[in-house]
């Protein structure tokens, strides 16, 4: 198996290492594999890439679509390093408004998995951070939603102070006041 699939503390949000296979010439490694995938509770078919390049301190997020475009999202470092975050925001969830994070990066090659129901975001750690996603949903506009990055009642431990927000980023609400049309229903 080309994968090992690793449930967090909040077991819909899965951590993806792939076997990388290297030698003097470098390395191969498989991203994604629908079979393997679909085995390992991401049932999900990807309908559109995204690529990020950002300098160190950059924080974007935390952002979610409302259903009916709801997104599913394969996050991926493929260049320097990022904290990577997921906030359940499904009401009535074991785990709404708790968050999961790792550290993803072009050494570790590490994936996170954050599914539907959850805000996602991150910060670049090093200057010249590119990130990589796929997601289960493409990017409606009218839809778009976000919760602000150091919402007090999350508590999120990011690690930076000061970060380098949007404009759009600076105004997000409170996940308390955030429109949000996620209902947890037992996914797992």
């Amino acid at each position: 198996m080309p994968f090992e699939f690793k449930p967090l503390e909040i077991p819909d949000v899965i951590l993806v290492k792939p076997k990388v296979f290297g030698d003097e010439r470098g390395f191969f490694m498989e991203t994604y594999k629908a079979s393997e995938f679909k085995a390992n509770r991401i049932p999900y078919d990807f309908v559109q890439d995204n690529h990020s390049r950002s300098q160190r301190g950059v924080l974007r997020g935390l952002h979610y679509q409302l259903r009916p475009m709801e997104q599913g999202k394969l996050v991926r470092c493929m260049r320097g390093r990022i904290w990577d975050v997921a906030v359940d925001i499904r009401k009535g969830s074991p785990w709404y408004g708790k968050w999961v994070a790792v550290e993803l990066s072009e050494e570790n090659k590490l994936m996170l998995w954050v599914p539907p129901g959850f805000a996602h975001g991150f910060v670049a750690l090093e200057d010249g951070t590119e990130v990589i996603y796929k997601v289960t949903k493409e990017y409606a506009p009218e839809l778009d939603r976000g919760i602000i990055w150091n919402d007090p009642d999350l508590g999120i431990e990011w690690p930076i102070e000061d970060p380098i927000l949007s404009e759009k980023d600076r105004k997000q609400p409170r996940l308390r006041d955030a429109e949000n049309n996620f209902v947890y229903g037992g996914e797992l």
